[in-house]
């Protein structure tokens, strides 16, 4: 991973709003993107992330709940969302009756834990992801929901990555 400093400095000076909103394209937590901003500036690339570790510790329930509502369904990507398709990438090609063994885990996990089913999708197969759903199902609400969010800690750390890549 190549540092841009002229990335992180132009995240860092943009203006509150235009920070929010790019904060919030990475993890659609209010609070979550108010914490990071407040980090500000950051002295490099891990200090942004380390401001993703603490926001994300430092979430609630009600938080996770904000942040989870910004993924798509493991196994269905939000169409013409690139982020999201690319994220699911392994899902393609993936013959059906997998698919639909993922949809109706899904649906149970869901019936469950009241939210969609949050794993860190990039670079794993559908095969990796339905096993990983099995796997966690029988956990409690409270053990499920740390998992979450060291799922969603990772997500943010790829697009935040991503984000300074790319500028």
């Amino acid at each position: 991973m190549t540092n841009h400093p002229h990335a992180l400095d132009a995240l860092a000076a943009a203006d509150a709003a235009d920070l929010r909103a790019i904060l919030l394209e990475v993890c659609s937590s209010p609070h979550w993107a108010t914490a990071v901003a407040a980090a500000r500036p950051w002295s490099d690339r891990e200090a942004l992330l380390a401001a993703n570790a603490a926001a994300m510790a430092g979430l609630t329930d009600a938080d996770l709940h904000d942040a989870m509502a910004g993924h798509a369904r493991i196994g269905k990507p939000k169409t013409g969302d690139a982020t999201s398709e690319r994220e699911q990438a392994g899902i393609q090609g993936v013959d059906q009756t997998l698919l639909d063994e993922l949809h109706e885990a899904n649906a149970a996990y869901e019936a469950k834990f009241g939210h969609v089913f949050l794993i860190c999708a990039t670079g794993r197969t559908a095969a990796t992801m339905l096993a990983a759903l099995r796997e966690r199902y029988p956990n409690d609400a409270a053990a499920e929901a740390e998992i979450v969010r060291g799922e969603l800690r990772k997500i943010n750390d790829i697009r935040l990555n991503r984000l300074l890549d790319e500028s």
